[in-house]
């Protein structure tokens, strides 16, 4: 076991049952004329996250530790986003709709795929997700179960939405969780904040937090 300083106490890595799970580091998110920006957002609040993240996948690369990445996406016919998701906001593009880099989050477009500093290599798990979380219509668990992953360390955008609904069906799921905070972000830093705090209260009822510094002194 590594022994991980940690909010609210220290994390207790077992680097053989470990996963680093990158979520939607995608050009739709972190880019000008992507998905996020289509909302109204500023992407250079995620973009500065960009070396941290691609620091901390090199961190498992090294170790030979395995990586999950996961994109936002749909098929092209949309039949698995459903109009609540779909048909969120007033004015303005939605998914599916033509954009820049192609149709907003739909599998196969440009826009759908993950920026070349993160980019999954051969390997490395990827999984397409229909839905804010990683579970949700996909084999994503089967996948960590066949490993026998039981310990996974998150990273990526957007904190309080893909992150967070992630995190928290690992931990409904049996995984223990540990969230890199200068490896996720938010377009609303107050929102990460909130994230933050709601995963280590009450003892770390969700999971654990720590910086990617710390996280790396105790791999060394």
């Amino acid at each position: 076991m590594i022994e991980v300083p940690a909010q609210p106490y220290s994390f207790a890595l077992d680097p053989e049952r470990t996963a680093l799970v990158v979520i939607d580091m995608q050009r739709d998110f972190v880019e000008h004329g992507g998905f996020g920006a289509a909302l109204g957002n500023d992407v250079t609040l995620l973009q500065a996250i960009i070396p941290a993240v691609a620091d901390l996948i090199a961190l498992f690369r090294v170790n030979a530790w395995p990586i999950l990445h996961t994109r936002e996406c749909h098929l092209p016919d949309l039949s698995d986003c459903p109009p609540a998701k779909r048909l969120r906001g007033r004015g303005g593009l939605r998914i599916g709709d033509d954009g820049p880099m192609g149709r907003l989050l739909v599998r196969g477009e440009p826009g759908a795929s993950i920026i070349p500093e993160c980019a999954p290599i051969d390997g490395e798990m990827v999984i397409d997700k229909p839905g804010k979380g990683m579970f949700c219509n996909t084999d994503c668990e089967a996948m960590l179960r066949a490993r026998g992953i039981t310990h996974l360390v998150f990273a990526g955008v957007t904190t309080e939405v893909c992150v967070q609904t992630s995190m928290r069906e690992a931990n409904d799921r049996g995984f223990e969780c540990l969230l890199v905070t200068d490896c996720t972000e938010s377009y609303f830093p107050e929102y990460k904040a909130a994230v933050v705090s709601m995963v280590i209260a009450q003892g770390g009822i969700v999971g654990w937090a720590t910086d990617l510094g710390t996280l790396k002194d105790a791999c060394k």
